[in-house]
């Protein structure tokens, strides 16, 4: 099987920082990772010898035991380093962490409150760094999504997701990973939360390469019309605040039967 290769010290701190080609070289060679993992074929050790740095400045369940996971599925060691081990609320900055830490591992995987950390991080780092969530993107799920997309609708060309709610980190991630793929992307959300432009304009360079739509609307019944996925997230994000008026903004953009009806005759909801 062939392993998708990077060139230099490579870092994924959004989507866009691969190509169209190796998002989707990536995202077939998970696939294949995945059917011989549960065909119970034996494992393979690509990591062997391999230690990953995880930083978790915000806990998670999934993100944690999925890096741990594949990590030891390919051979590889996973060190899983909250805020109290590390020393950066005793003066230690982000950059001298960056630099103790490329010593000793392979690769660093964090999930930051703020992106500023993890692109200073990625600038420090001798070894690749990986986003494993930040406020402005979740790369590691976006491109998990669009496996999950693939599996289920069998490609991306002609295919179409709507995302209803708060244009945040994954709605960022996830129209900079379907422009990546070929994917038509519909973001729908109240004016109180929309996406960052500069996002939507990367999203959408990439989609006149790949064919892809990117649109940002504010009715969630335009968005869903026809489309073969619905997807959405919470309202609130870890760590942040959202005023009442704000939220009573977004009863409007919840997935309801009467939502999903008004999407295509066989789409799903993620």
């Amino acid at each position: 099987m062939a392993v998708p290769t990077m060139t230099k010290t490579f870092h994924l701190l959004t989507d866009d920082d691969l190509t169209p080609a190796q998002a989707t070289a990536l995202i077939d060679f998970a696939a294949q990772l995945k059917a011989d993992h549960y065909a119970g074929k034996p494992q393979h050790h690509y990591l062997a010898g391999k230690t990953l740095a995880m930083i978790f400045q915000k806990p998670s369940t999934r993100t944690r035991v999925a890096f741990e996971a594949g990590m030891a599925q390919l051979g590889g060691h996973a060190l899983y380093l909250s805020t109290n081990d590390l020393q950066l609320g005793r003066g230690e900055t982000i950059a001298d962490t960056a630099r103790v830490l490329s010593r000793y591992v392979n690769a660093i995987m964090a999930r930051v409150y703020k992106h500023q950390d993890i692109v200073e991080l990625a600038a420090y780092a001798t070894v690749p760094v990986i986003n494993g969530l930040s406020d402005l993107a979740h790369p590691t799920q976006g491109l998990a999504d669009m496996l999950t997309v693939k599996e289920h609708l069998g490609g991306w060309a002609g295919r179409t997701l709507a995302y209803l709610g708060c244009a945040n980190n994954m709605a960022h991630s996830l129209v900079l990973s379907g422009a990546l793929v070929g994917l038509n992307v519909r973001i729908a959300c109240p004016p109180h939360c929309q996406p960052d432009p500069g996002i939507i304009a990367r999203a959408q360079a990439i989609g006149q390469q790949t064919g892809a739509t990117i649109a940002v609307l504010h009715d969630p019944w335009q968005a869903v019309r026809g489309v073969d996925v619905v997807y959405t997230d919470v309202w609130v994000s870890m760590g942040q605040t959202l005023s009442q008026e704000a939220l009573e903004a977004l009863r409007a953009y919840q997935v309801t039967e009467e939502i999903m009806e008004a999407a295509g005759p066989d789409a799903i909801f993620m």
